[in-house]
């Protein structure tokens, strides 16, 4: 019998924390055979991450605890000294990291910076030949003009081209096996759907195996042959992947499918917005162009579009369409170069910020990263509290009290007005970041990728949550993300963005069930599905 290529028995990873430890992983067992692909599932906080780092001793780099034994390819990960782990890293095994621009040096070239890694790990290389690897493999993973391109620093490149070049440089040492820890979070449909298709050529054409880090289970029915579900740092079940995806065998299984969000199922009580309905917000011809000259780029090129009181407005389309920028110009946080932009009758298009102040309470925002929006320094209750304050009508008392009914409004316990945005989850920032949006009684919140990160059960509770204040509140929102099937969850009418355009408008129902623009198509069929809601649909 081929001994496996990875084997671990009974790892448990602690961390420190405050005067103890906090268990990670906790007694995880199982092998994968040369070539196979397993993905690791479960919810944020499952330990599924720090699995994927230690089975290339990444974890020591954090002061966590590991024992148990990790085997690659017959190297003990978990004994091995620092030699011989850099002699596991690149290549016997390589990482593709969650996040490719934080994993990128901004300042170094790609090709560089590939070449780098080869010369590392391939010992007596030339700079030239390392320079050759770097574009033989950036042309490898389908980044055009590769000789050209490995000059180009990480700015110059696309979200999709960025995890291309992580999927490079991982490859540069022709590992036997690669980690991707969520490989496609950010990227949209169609973007991940090419790096999918790219991982399953590359297994098929060098024979590594490949474990793949996911909360995502279309990806996952998508890429591997097994299942690995996680809870706790435990698992829960492994099995074949279709087995387990069409009949799991645990509750814990059964719940993460039952929240995954479905092409064939339609918003509750969507309804098409009607002629009567009283417009919140009207934009005719609006355009935002970046640099000037020749240099200029239109990044929104003559968008109209209404958003009406109360309803769903979902917008959707590849990375580049220009949907953020024109969900920033709505609240009036980019200033339009051309159009007009119309709230409730007024224009506000070219308004400067003391012309804008008083619309500043109806129009917010809940952003992409609730990381990088909210200030680490400062207690969350003090970030809910700023539009309060900013608005001067409330006391300190009166202040407190409203962040207080805001945190447990969003599902938060009132008794973390103290804590610090690092103290809590994903999901739960986002709550916060939610929060701080509903602080001034909006009547439009703009919602930027507001669950493109998180796992699917955190999905669909900040989904419902979205819902229920809308339903309570009267809210109107203009919902924007690259998944679809959430899209699907929350929209009345939707809008596809391409190239700064809207090329398709409709309500979401007749959008989605009967696309007619070829692009819109094309979007639908590179949604990852599960089986069984096709055979559903």
């Amino acid at each position: 019998m081929t001994d496996p290529l990875v084997k671990v028995t009974d790892l448990a990873v602690s961390f420190p924390a405050g005067d103890g430890f906090v268990r990670a992983v906790d007694g995880l067992s199982f092998e994968l055979a040369p070539g196979g692909a397993l993905a690791l599932v479960g919810e944020s906080g499952s330990g599924k991450s720090t699995v994927a780092y230690g089975l290339l001793g990444l974890h020591r780099s954090t002061g966590a605890e590991a024992t148990g034994e990790v085997r690659v390819a017959g190297h003990d990960v978990l004994a091995a000294d620092e030699a011989e782990l850099r002699r596991v890293r690149g290549g016997v095994a390589a990482m593709v990291f969650q996040d490719p621009l934080s994993s990128l040096d901004p300042y170094q070239a790609i090709g560089d910076q590939i070449a780098e890694v080869h010369r590392v790990h391939r010992r007596g290389t030339t700079r030239r030949a390392a320079r050759a690897r770097a574009v033989e493999v950036l042309d490898r993973v389908g980044i055009p003009d590769a000789s050209r391109r490995a000059r180009s620093r990480p700015h110059e490149f696309s979200g999709g081209m960025r995890q291309r070049a992580l999927i490079a440089m991982a490859l540069a040492c022709e590992p036997r096996l690669l980690v991707a820890d969520e490989p496609t979070t950010a990227l949209d449909v169609t973007v991940q759907a090419q790096i999918l298709g790219l991982l399953r050529e590359l297994r098929a054409e060098t024979g590594m195996g490949l474990i793949l880090v996911t909360h995502d289970l279309g990806v996952a029915a998508d890429s591997v042959d097994e299942l690995l579900v996680m809870k706790d740092g435990r698992a829960v079940e492994r099995g074949a992947v279709r087995k387990v995806l069409d009949a799991p065998g645990e509750d814990y299984t059964r719940a993460l499918l039952a929240a995954v969000p479905r092409m064939n199922v339609r918003r509750p009580g969507a309804r098409p917005a009607k002629a009567d309905d009283a417009v919140l917000l009207e934009a005719t011809g609006l355009t935002r162009e970046f640099g000037r000259g020749k240099r200029a780029v239109t990044a929104v090129d003559q968008v109209s579009l209404t958003v009406r009181a109360g309803e769903t407005v979902g917008v959707v389309g590849e990375s580049g369409s220009g949907k953020t920028t024109l969900g920033r110009m709505l609240v009036r946080l980019l200033e339009p170069t051309g159009g007009e932009l119309r709230y409730r009758g007024r224009d506000i298009g070219g308004l400067k910020e003391s012309g804008l102040r008083p619309f500043r309470a109806e129009l917010q925002m809940v952003f992409q990263d609730p990381v990088s929006s909210l200030n680490p320094r400062r207690s969350i209750g003090e970030s809910i509290a700023d539009p309060l304050r900013v608005a001067g009508k409330l006391t300190d008392a009166e202040i407190a009290a409203r962040v207080r009914e805001l945190l447990e409004r969003v599902g938060l316990d009132p008794g973390a007005y103290h804590r610090y945005p690092h103290e809590f989850s994903g999901g739960q920032r986002q709550r916060v970041g939610i929060a701080r949006a509903l602080a001034p009684e909006p009547r439009l919140i703009v919602c930027d990728e507001p669950v493109s990160a998180l796992d699917v059960t955190t999905q669909a509770q900040v989904v419902k949550l979205l819902g229920e204040l809308q339903r309570d509140l009267g809210l109107a929102l203009v919902f924007i993300a690259h998944d679809l099937a959430v899209v699907r969850q929350v929209s009345d009418r939707l809008v596809v963005m391409r190239g700064g355009r809207i090329v398709e408008e409709g309500p979401a129902d007749s959008v989605y069930e009967n696309p007619r623009h070829p692009y819109t198509q094309g979007l639908l069929a590179a949604v990852p599905r599960l089986e069984r809601e096709e055979a559903a649909a």
